[in-house]
């Protein structure tokens, strides 16, 4: 997510502001909300809260499924930022009406989109909201005041976390040893559990989940071809990997050393003589990554950053390859699609984040340090050195990546 408000400000608002509304909200909601019958409690519409990391978004959809499972397709809603409602609309999941968004060309905007979107919520008449913001105060406000009966959400009972108050019904521990898709189809799960008895409850997150397909048109895929044809006529049909070389703004420390991308797109071309390789990146990375591709030397690079769509990047990664990236919106939206992925993870864990398909590999150095982002710290780091990243080679995604194209030339799947 590139939000135009910058990222520090909010998380500064989010603790100085976002904190003391936490504490006068929980004080209201003791006073005034009456504990509820015992029992688990009957739902008809079910409202997600995530406003941020596309990724992250992918990785919800076995929780969404779930939902879609309880009170039926049309009775599931989302909150996302504007910016990120992309890929629930790629997904196809939910009625595209049904999703709620927040500009954030401000704070002010902020603020004021916050409250169209809890006025609209109230309207709908919302029942069970699932805030799956990682301990953010923000989303809390924001779930406790749509009025809904079941909200479920993460709580910090011993102060293992940041402080947001008491504003949830159905309290769950954040669990750093599980998956970030098994945790948010756990928190669809505790909708049918009775609040009094969670956090702890007898359920075990499914191990092999379902997947998000993307699944692009013939004519998406002529416009690709025609794209590619128009940046480089000599590459017909010719095997294309592609690589990422910029994670988002929301957390720069996961940057591999661009020159390295420059390194290994040489060292590929030389292996394979019929090989393409593109470099693909946002509009307002279209400057440095093109220049990436240039510095490569080759007439078998296309820079493409800044030349396509979100969509059609997603028809690209159908008509690759390999996709090499950061750990960021790239590796997961690739996953909903047959292209093979190499995430380079380093101040966050795969063991949370990667990419759930059988065809993504990830590649963590594992040093001392890393990860060092996560839920409790706000996902902030002290470290202004990424070590963590530049700990993983060239050799190691060269012999990586290889390993797969090999393979692929074979007719062998996986990774």
């Amino acid at each position: 997510m590139d939000l135009p408000a910058n990222i520090s400000t909010l998380q500064r608002t989010d603790r100085w502001i976002g904190a003391p509304l936490c504490a006068i909200l929980t004080l209201l909601r003791r006073i005034f909300e009456s504990a509820g019958p015992p029992g688990p409690r009957q739902v008809q519409r079910i409202l997600f809260v995530k406003f941020a990391e596309q990724g992250s978004t992918v990785l919800a959809y076995p929780a969404i499924r779930r939902a879609i499972e309880m009170v039926g397709r049309e009775n599931v809603y989302f909150i996302v930022f504007e910016d990120n409602r992309f890929i629930l609309d790629v997904m196809e999941i939910i009625p595209e009406g049904n999703v709620i968004t927040i500009a954030t060309q401000s704070l002010f905007g902020l603020v004021a989109g916050a409250l169209r979107a809890v006025l609209r919520v109230q309207k709908i008449g919302i029942d069970a909201v699932v805030d799956m913001e990682f301990l953010t105060r923000f989303s809390a406000i924001m779930t406790f005041t749509t009025g809904a009966k079941s909200r479920v959400g993460f709580h910090t009972f011993f102060g293992d976390g940041p402080y947001r108050g008491d504003l949830m019904t159905h309290r769950l521990l954040y669990n750093p040893h599980l998956h970030t898709s098994q945790m948010f189809e756990a928190m669809v799960e505790a909708l049918t559990r009775d609040p009094a008895v969670l956090p702890t409850f007898d359920f075990t997150p499914s191990v092999n989940q379902p997947l998000a397909r993307f699944r692009p048109s013939l004519s998406e895929v002529a416009e690709i071809d025609a794209l590619l044809q128009r940046e480089n006529p000599r590459i017909s049909s010719a095997p294309l990997i592609l690589l990422n070389p910029n994670a988002s703004d929301l957390l720069p420390l996961r940057r591999w050393p661009p020159l390295r991308y420059v390194e290994l797109a040489r060292r590929l071309l030389e292996r394979y003589p019929d090989l393409f390789i593109g470099f693909t990146g946002a509009p307002a990375e279209a400057a440095s990554n093109n220049q990436l591709a240039d510095e490569v030397g080759s007439s078998r690079v296309i820079p493409l950053a800044g030349k396509t769509t979100l969509r059609q990047v997603l028809v690209l990664y159908a008509r690759s390859e390999i996709l090499v990236t950061n750990d960021s919106g790239p590796a997961h939206f690739a996953s909903m699609t047959p292209i093979r992925v190499v995430t380079l993870f380093g101040p966050e864990t795969p063991a949370l984040f990667a990419a759930r398909s059988p065809n993504a590999t990830a590649l963590w150095a594992g040093i001392a340090c890393s990860p060092c982002v996560n839920a409790y710290n706000n996902r902030q780091s002290v470290c202004r050195n990424n070590l963590c990243m530049q700990a993983i080679t060239v050799d190691e995604v060269f012999e990586k990546v290889t390993h797969i194209y090999d393979s692929l030339k074979r007719g062998i799947p996986g990774n």
